[in-house]
């Protein structure tokens, strides 16, 4: 409701900072081939792109309600800059996180291989953004073993405590307001919710 309000001039751009309970969201890629095993954790389709992920309370789901049309209407430049921000935030904590080509999303690379810490799954109509990113924090990594994450088989998934960074929620909100501006300008709508 709050995306088609911004579309139609009604609702101001904001972020919100949320978290879920455990749940499998798949995304309009999403192949029930990259479903491994059945848990007692829900699956639910999403309209967001990519494929299936998992959701839990010790991660940070960052949904960026933003209007393209005031910045640069491109999908790919969108999904780039997200990637930008997320690797801001961890560098706030001393991690080096990066970019695979072709896969979307943020990768830390350690023991020989990539794992992920950070997933996109967005969704934009009318130029207006919505679903976002989570970054795990502490979520409960072998959930991951039910699916084949994102679709992708080559790599692990981790967490910021995975890595040895105790950091609380609040911190890790500090960071995501703290990296706003330098890629998106106004600072401003990140208390909005």
């Amino acid at each position: 409701m709050h995306v088609k309000a911004m579309q139609e001039g009604s609702e101001q751009e904001a972020i919100w900072l949320l978290s879920h309970d455990a749940v499998y969201t798949g995304g309009t890629s999403a192949r029930d081939s990259d479903i491994l095993q059945k848990t007692d954790i829900p699956f639910i389709e999403t309209g967001r792109g990519g494929q299936w992920t998992y959701h839990d309370e010790g991660m940070r789901i960052v949904y960026p309600l933003l209007d393209l049309n005031k910045r640069q209407p491109d999908l790919r430049l969108y999904v780039h800059t997200l990637e930008a921000w997320i690797i801001d935030i961890l560098e706030c904590f001393s991690i080096k996180g990066e970019r695979r080509d072709g896969l979307p999303g943020v990768w830390v690379y350690r023991d020989g291989q990539h794992d992920k810490i950070a997933a996109l799954g967005v969704r934009v109509s009318k130029w207006v953004s919505a679903h976002g990113f989570a970054i795990n924090l502490s979520p409960n990594l072998t959930a991951f073993d039910a699916i084949v994450p994102c679709g992708v088989n080559d790599g692990g998934t981790t967490s910021l405590s995975d890595l040895g960074h105790n950091i609380s929620q609040a911190e890790l909100d500090m960071a995501i307001k703290d990296c706003f501006s330098a890629h998106f300008g106004d600072n401003a709508i990140m208390g909005r919710r």
